[in-house]
Parts: structure tokens; C-alpha cells; sequence
């Protein structure tokens, strides 16, 4: 049961970008978000606003759908953006080298039921749902580690 629990209605893609902004100004090594949803929910969307917001220089920011992983350096750490709905083991997520940029890069992954048991425990949940309204989403954010409480507070203040 998450300890830390919020739910969102998300009006628009620049509502999506406002949000990732929010999180981006809050990440640091170390922090993993674990992206769920199915296809077309947004999961990519606020991973490449996040990222975006996060880079030095403007750079583009490919969807990880066939590559597995895109990586980013920023001058704080390094940024992987893991997509593994095509992964059908986890063995496979560790030779990617996923498990250990957990450590010390801010990791964003999508369709992180194919992590299994090597999902990090501190990790934040995210799960993106459409909404019966065109072009809503839901968002229900949930963590257990204390260290998401002051981020998951300072969006539903908002």
C-alpha cells in the first residue's frame, strides 16, 4: 500500500509538460520513476518534457521504443529513459545495465512490469490512464519512500 498517494486530471499535453517541469526541478541521482500505462496515455510525453527540461542544450528526444534506452548527460547526473515493453525477461533489464544506472542516474521507465522483483523499492509510481474526455488523462502518482512526500505535497497544493 503507497504511503504517498495523489490523483490527477491532466486537461492537455501542456498540462502533462507543466507537471513533468515540476518533477524535474526535484530529481536527483538516484531517483527512478516508474512510468505505467497503456499505449498512447502519455508516458512518453512527460518523460521527453521532463528530459527536455532537464538538458543543458536543446536536443532531441526520441522515444526509447526501439532502441530500449536513450541515455542523457546533464551536469548533476545522467538520465535514462528505459522503454521495456518489448523485454520479455528481466534478465534482460540487467544486461541493458538498467539496474545499475537505479544507483546514481535519474531513470524513467516505461512499462516497468518487465522489471519484476528488480523494480526499486523507493521508486515512484506513475500510471497514466486516457479519459473518457478527448485528450484528458489520468495520473495517479503513489510512493513509499519519504522521500517523495514534499514533491507529491507541493503538486496537490497546486
Amino acid at each position: 500500500m503507497p504511503d504517498y498517494s495523489l490523483s490527477l486530471l491532466l486537461k492537455s499535453p501542456e498540462e502533462t509538460t507543466a507537471l513533468a517541469k515540476k518533477f524535474a526541478t526535484v530529481l536527483g541521482a538516484g531517483d527512478v520513476l516508474l512510468l505505467e500505462g497503456g499505449i498512447g496515455a502519455g508516458k512518453t510525453h512527460f518523460a521527453r518534457s521532463l528530459i527536455q527540461y532537464l538538458l543543458d542544450a536543446p536536443e532531441d528526444v526520441p522515444s526509447p521504443t526501439f532502441t530500449l534506452v536513450q541515455t542523457y548527460e546533464t551536469q548533476s547526473f545522467d538520465i535514462w529513459h528505459a522503454d521495456l515493453y518489448r523485454l520479455s525477461s528481466p534478465d534482460e533489464v540487467i544486461e541493458l545495465g538498467l539496474v545499475d544506472a537505479f544507483e546514481d542516474s535519474v531513470c524513467l521507465v516505461e512499462w516497468p512490469d518487465r522489471l519484476a522483483e528488480l523494480a526499486p523499492q523507493n521508486a515512484l509510481s506513475l500510471r497514466f490512464a486516457l479519459n473518457e474526455t478527448e485528450g484528458h488523462r489520468l495520473l495517479v502518482i503513489e510512493g513509499t519512500d519519504l522521500r517523495w512526500k514534499p514533491l507529491i505535497e507541493m503538486i496537490s497544493d497546486d
